[in-house]
């Protein structure tokens, strides 16, 4: 097994100097492109609504993540509560809108991350980490102590300032982004956030900069690098061609990508009527071939095994 980077980190004495400079923000949080200055250090509640704890809903090995995650021991995902785009079509919005979940100190979030090693994961899953990244460092180094050595996956919306993950430069390992949509004006509506198609792109920008394309071991367990998710959406609303064009010509055509068929309505899409059905097999196809198309041949495989619309 590589050695996960946070160990030098942690020897250097660079991880606890990271922390400090995290926590610090909190007092006044623009850890995020929402900068709420709200503060979490007094429980603050900004967007994300989450304040001095983290919230988890759930953890536990996954199996139905992407290949080089699941391996034969499946990946370690931790689900943090709330969110800081909250997409109006959230397949987990009981999590990210309504806030199931409970809070949990830093040494209980320590405790998860070794019970997923002791069940043979082969990395730690952040999934929606970028509001609660202060409370993942703080935990790091007692689960470092306490024997932790599987990479740490940075699961996120996509919704990250670059200031912010250089924190994470020499902790993280494999950065998964999801890229949602490419239209201002369609970022708006379904999440509020005009800005996104700018700072998913700088994001992954400085990602990939840190982390490089997806590297595997003799097993193809990854262990370096990012993996991108996209979601194809009804009527083309992603932009799914511009983004693919875009990865392949701004980051690398080696780029592993997850083009995912599993849209379905949900949420509170019943406000926005393009959001109604089902993806069709054919607008799923024609997403795969769009990426083909631009050179990006490390596409993530699985057969589709949703119900498209006919």
């Amino acid at each position: 097994m590589k050695e996960p980077s946070y160990l030098a980190a942690f020897r250097s004495g660079e991880l606890e100097a990271r922390v400090r400079g995290l926590v610090e923000r909190l007092a006044s949080c623009d850890l995020c492109p929402r900068r709420c200055r709200v503060n979490r250090l007094e429980d603050g509640r900004g967007f994300c609504r989450t304040g001095r704890q983290a919230v988890v809903s759930s953890f536990g090995p996954h199996f139905g993540e992407e290949g080089p995650l699941v391996g034969t021991g499946g990946s370690g995902t931790i689900f943090f509560t709330h969110c800081n785009l909250l997409c109006c079509f959230c397949q987990n919005y009981d999590i990210s809108h309504e806030g199931a979940g409970r809070e949990i100190g830093p040494e209980g979030l320590a405790r998860i991350m070794l019970n997923l090693q002791d069940q043979g994961c082969h990395n730690v899953n952040l999934v929606s980490p970028t509001h609660v990244i202060v409370q993942i460092m703080e935990a790091l180094p007692l689960a470092i102590e306490g024997g932790l050595r599987l990479p740490l996956v940075y699961n996120t919306g996509g919704y990250d300032l670059p200031e912010t993950l250089r924190f994470l430069e020499g902790v993280v390992d494999i950065y998964m982004p999801d890229v949602k949509f490419n239209d201002r004006t369609v970022a708006e509506e379904f999440a509020g956030a005009p800005d996104y198609p700018l700072v998913w792109r700088r994001a992954l920008v400085e990602m990939h900069r840190q982390v490089g394309d997806l590297r595997l071991d003799e097993f193809g367990v990854a262990w370096k690098g990012m993996l991108i998710r996209h979601l194809v959406m009804p009527d083309r609303l992603a932009g799914t061609d511009e983004i693919l064009a875009w990865i392949a010509s701004r980051l690398s055509r080696n780029t592993y990508l997850n083009v995912m068929d599993q849209y379905r309505p949900c949420g509170t899409v019943h406000g926005h009527p393009s959001l109604s059905r089902r993806i069709t097999r054919g607008e799923y196809e024609e997403a795969l071939e769009a990426a083909r198309r631009c050179g990006l041949h490390r596409l993530d495989r699985r057969d589709p095994f949703h119900v498209f619309e006919r």
